[in-house]
């Protein structure tokens, strides 16, 4: 009789912490998110203060009273946010078809095609992510240069259409599908082409998904090549239209217009991040598992 109320008590102790360690992260977790979201809160918010009223407040308010959305209607009649937003869309959707061709047939090479200095040829494709940036900017700015590229949409789109990243991501999710399946198919008389199409894209949807989702994003956010390699406002991205807010002059003056572009330029990528978060999480984590 004592060992069963000693047990119950254990375990009344036990659901104790339980509950409180839950409370506790919970509470931490609020706290970080709150930490997180702040920045983005408060540059919404200061984006629906007109410029009078954002002057005059000598320590910033958290809230506001009249808010206005002329911040916006200001921010797209003077820089010509609508043509760089077409302008990103286009290099996104072309940049991002072509990397996702050329990511799957190289990651299929590395994972089931065999052929003589494999493994030596994908180690040294890895070493490559190795290389600062900075010089591949370099030598990127040389070769499209060279080629008379400059201020085009395929100097913009070439050095983007290829990722080691990506590769690696997608070779290591084929070579999770099991052989036999290879097997038996070659067995059927399929060739790879049709095997890869029927078989390995389907299974390995996840991380393909994945990979086109954090392309598009990273082409919203490019900025630097963008920067450098035109200088011709037909071929600006969205990257380039805050920079000429904010050399216009109109963005130091006017810091709830220069939010509002900013807002608006986010915008786009936190929505296709909410739809597609679970794609995202679940291509990256099956990647990462082998077997």
């Amino acid at each position: 009789m004592k060992e069963k109320k000693d047990y119950l008590k254990i375990e009344k102790e036990t659901k104790v912490r339980t509950k409180i360690l839950r409370i506790l992260t919970y509470i931490m977790l609020a706290i970080w998110g709150i930490i997180v979201l702040f920045p983005f809160y408060y540059m919404v918010l200061t984006s629906l203060k007109s410029s009078a009223q954002y002057n005059a407040e000598y320590v910033p308010k958290l809230f506001t009273i009249n808010p206005t959305l002329f911040n916006y209607q200001f921010a797209f009649t003077t820089v010509p946010l609508a043509k760089y937003f077409l302008n990103t869309i286009i290099f996104a959707v072309i940049t991002t078809s072509l990397m996702v061709v050329i990511t799957i047939l190289a990651a299929f090479a590395f994972a089931r095609v065999n052929f003589r200095g494999k493994n030596l040829i994908f180690t040294l494709f890895l070493s490559l992510m190795m290389i600062p940036n900075e010089l591949v900017v370099i030598t990127n700015y040389t070769t499209i240069t060279n080629l008379a590229l400059r201020n085009t949409f395929t100097g913009l789109i070439l050095p983007s259409i290829t990722s080691i990243f990506y590769i690696y991501l997608l070779k290591e999710n084929f070579a999770q599908i099991p052989d036999s399946l290879y097997l038996a198919a070659k067995v059927d008389g399929t060739s790879d082409i049709k095997y890869l199409m029927k078989v390995m894209i389907p299974i390995s949807r996840p991380t393909i998904v994945s990979i086109i989702i954090l392309k598009i994003i990273e082409c919203w956010n490019s900025y630097v090549w963008p920067r450098l390699i035109t200088d011709n406002p037909n071929y600006y991205l969205v990257s380039n239209g805050i920079q000429e807010i904010r050399q216009n002059g109109y963005g130091r003056d006017n810091i709830p217009a220069m939010m509002a572009a900013v807002f608006a330029i986010s915008l786009p990528l936190i929505i296709l991040f909410l739809i597609f978060r679970k794609q995202i999480m679940s291509g990256v984590s099956k990647s990462g598992t082998k077997g």
